[in-house]
């Protein structure tokens, strides 16, 4: 079964990527961008939003589509990861929801992290990276 997923792609002003680790599957134990599933009837705008809130307390607004990813799910799952570049409004980073931890990491930072597999290679095939 497809899996209708959305995801953000933030730069703060020192140039630092906002990452979360993830606390459940699939992933579990991996730094990854904040996000997850659109739930039916909902925009992906909407779930961005929804879902950046629950994860990091963070208030985004969504901006274009920076690219789409297909990764293995659970259960046999795919999930269709639309990303979007969105800019921080307001609230204040703290983890929650699905998110074990959040997090500003420097570009520097990210090859010392363990991301989720393909992550790095995706935002660099992008040119999204800060």
């Amino acid at each position: 079964m497809r899996v209708n997923c959305v995801g953000a792609i933030i730069v703060d002003a020192e140039r630092r990527l906002l990452l979360i680790l993830r606390g459940h599957p699939p992933g579990e134990g991996l730094w990854s961008l904040p996000g997850g599933r659109v739930r039916p009837g909902e925009s992906d705008a909407a779930a961005l939003r929804r879902e950046l809130l629950e994860e990091t307390g963070l208030e985004v607004e969504v901006g274009p589509l920076a690219g789409r990813v297909d990764r293995p799910g659970t259960n046999g799952d795919i999930y269709d990861i639309r990303d979007y570049h969105a800019t921080v409004l307001g609230g204040r980073l703290a983890p929650g929801d699905d998110a074990a931890d959040a997090r500003w990491c420097p570009p520097a930072e990210l090859v010392r992290l363990s991301l989720t597999e393909g992550l790095l290679d995706t935002l660099e095939g992008w040119q999204a990276l800060p």
